[in-house]
């Protein structure tokens, strides 16, 4: 299994800055690492240094013809198609909050994944 660095203190405080602007969002941790979700939908977070969003399909074209970003891909080979890497220089600035603003409306507007909260345990033993 692959190990993973941490993301730098300066990522974790921009996500937390733009999370800020999200108040329906709720913050949960993925292997580790900050994200947010609507619904149940994952649609920000951070993977070592990359901040990546989750696009419907015309946004994210956009996205990456206007700014040369990426597909967000944590494993080399595995891309998560609906995602993108935010760039840095659109990271540092205000635009990024008008596209987490896209992806907080997108992921709002998936079917909500119903989260269990019944903790699994060993199955009874049958009747004999």
């Amino acid at each position: 299994m692959p190990s993973f660095e941490k993301s730098p203190p300066s990522l974790v405080r921009r996500f937390d800055e733009i999370a800020e602007r999200l108040p329906e969002a709720r913050r949960r941790q993925m292997f580790g690492y900050p994200t947010c979700v609507v619904n149940g939908n994952l649609f920000m977070g951070l993977h070592q240094e990359d901040f990546f969003l989750r696009l419907g399909e015309t946004d994210r074209h956009s996205f990456v013809a206007s700014f040369g970003a990426s597909l967000f891909e944590p494993m080399p080979g595995r891309p998560m198609r609906e995602y993108v890497v935010v760039p840095p220089d659109l990271l540092a600035g205000p635009g990024v909050e008008v596209w987490a603003s896209r992806a907080f409306a997108f992921a709002q507007a998936l079917p909500p994944k119903l989260l269990s909260t019944a903790k699994k345990g060993p199955r009874p033993a049958g009747r004999t």
